[in-house]
């Protein structure tokens, strides 16, 4: 499945304005007056033609619906707990080829004799011949799935509230994929509120659970008799000229023996308020990546192997276009890629208040790895103030990429390198995105809703397209409550 940037945007928490008396006399501004609840919602679909599952072609679709609901509980004064549960449900007509295979025979293996002398046989039930092609969703188990992940943060504010610590921990899941992250932060404010300065760190444990193409999982089971043996017992596998043919071993395929991925990160962020209308924000990020760093399910096509399909032979010259309905290549190996990445993004922010009723929001960031990607991103926004609770803000960002040292598409790879991978997401490629955001405020929350009081509601819609023919729609929804 792509992974495609899709966001929830997170609407910022309100301070309250009420003042409250501690034990030292002292008065102080409560960090958060009362509860406070976010539902966010977001859908998200893409289209494209170079699907990683099957090597570099065939189609990209994607749809995701994912929710939120985060919660801010003041526990005194100075402390708040948040807890933020996640769900998310996605088809992928690109994972779904993971087994992209329609149709086939069934077999079934039986021994008889005594041991020691037992004489194995294969039975074969014929059915429908078994075909596939990368331009369309097979049914498969992997077609679709669902995220669950939940965050719990602790924050403590000091009496002046110039320095605040939080710690966090967080689990999420889905069907091949698990994650654990602990992690903390410090921040300090200076001049007057008008300087702050922060620090966090972050761990995440993560575990896969190997899932390899069809072909290649029933060869690391039954070694090189598994079309003898395995879902492909009876089924005819073709050469490039369509002819029958047994030669097909995938040889240069390699399982995994570690499914762990581990990820440590360090963060540093300086704000400051420059003059009464500009504020500028610069930050650093620090990513170190260990483990498992490829995706299990991803093939490898080689250009100095031979090639070799399941289905209907004459679809086979025409198996790079959509017009292929009915033929499916076997991979070669999978992806591969090194067991270590470092990741340093270095970005700006710059806000301009113009008037009363328009403000200019920028950022920027240059993004540099040891694979060999690089990447610019520069973005936009441009809030305009209609009412005084409307605000409408049009936005645009372009992003642009090399290619990571490991990548070659379709058929471009050689079965001597070391690493290798047709994920065009380590392509070398241009995007860009623009919409529009809808916003609604009313700090004292006279509406309601089921007893909450409504403080904000804020709706975006943007479009995304890539210069590999990749685009996608995304629409946000939230709300955000107050239970005072």
């Amino acid at each position: 499945m792509k992974k495609i940037y899709v966001t929830l945007f997170l609407i910022t928490s309100v301070f309250a304005f009420g003042q409250v008396k501690d034990t030292t006399g002292v008065f102080k501004k409560r960090v958060l007056e009362s509860s406070e609840v976010d539902f966010l919602s977001s859908y998200y679909n893409q289209d494209g033609n170079h699907a990683a599952v099957s090597g570099g072609i065939g189609t990209e679709k994607l749809s995701d619906f994912a929710s939120n609901i985060i919660v801010a509980v003041p526990l005194n004064d100075d402390d708040v707990l948040t807890f933020d549960i996640g769900l998310s449900a996605y088809t992928s007509a690109s994972s779904s080829n993971v087994n992209p295979f329609v149709g086939g025979s069934s077999s079934y293996t039986t021994s008889s004799g005594a041991s020691g002398h037992q004489t194995t046989t294969t039975t074969t039930v014929p059915g429908t011949p078994p075909y596939g092609t990368p331009w369309q969703a097979s049914s498969g188990a992997s077609k679709g799935g669902t995220l669950a992940a939940i965050n719990a943060n602790y924050a403590h504010s000091s009496d002046d509230r110039n320095f605040i610590w939080n710690a966090d921990m967080s689990l999420s899941s889905e069907f091949n994929y698990s994650s654990f992250g602990i992690g903390g932060g410090l921040t300090k404010l200076f001049n007057n509120k008008n300087t702050e300065v922060s620090v966090k760190s972050n761990i995440y444990l993560d575990n896969w659970k190997i899932i390899y193409p069809t072909e290649l999982k029933e060869y690391n089971l039954y070694g090189n008799d598994f079309q003898l043996y395995s879902y492909f017992s009876g089924v005819s596998i073709l050469d490039k000229n369509g002819n029958t043919t047994t030669a097909y071993l995938p040889s240069n395929f390699k399982p995994w023996t570690s499914t762990k991925r581990d990820s440590y990160s360090v963060s540093f962020s300086f704000s400051q308020i420059l003059t009464k209308r500009t504020q500028i924000s610069i930050f650093m990020d620090i990513l170190q990546q260990q483990g498992m760093l490829s995706t299990p399910y991803q093939r490898v096509y080689f250009a100095d192997t031979q090639h070799y399909f399941i289905g209907q032979a004459q679809y086979i010259p025409v198996y790079q276009t959509s017009a292929n309905v009915g033929v499916f290549q076997l991979a070669d190996a999978i992806e591969r890629m090194p067991s270590s990445r470092l990741k340093v993004p270095i970005g700006l922010r710059w806000n301009y208040y113009i008037n009363e009723a328009i403000t200019l929001r920028t950022y920027g960031r240059y993004y540099w790895d040891d694979w060999g990607v690089k990447s610019k991103t520069a973005s936009v926004e441009l809030p305009v103030k209609i009412s005084e609770r409307f605000t409408v803000y049009p936005m645009y960002r372009y992003y642009i990429q090399t290619a990571a040292k490991y990548f070659a598409p379709f058929e471009k790879h050689l079965s001597t390198e070391e690493y290798f991978t047709s994920d065009y997401d380590l392509s070398a490629f241009n995007a860009k995105q623009y919409g529009f955001g809808v916003n609604y405020t009313d700090i004292f929350a006279n509406g309601k809703f089921l007893g909450l009081g409504i403080k904000n509601v804020e709706f975006r819609f943007n479009h995304y397209v890539r210069s590999d023919g990749l685009s996608a729609n995304i629409g946000t929804l939230g709300f955000h409550f107050t239970t005072d």
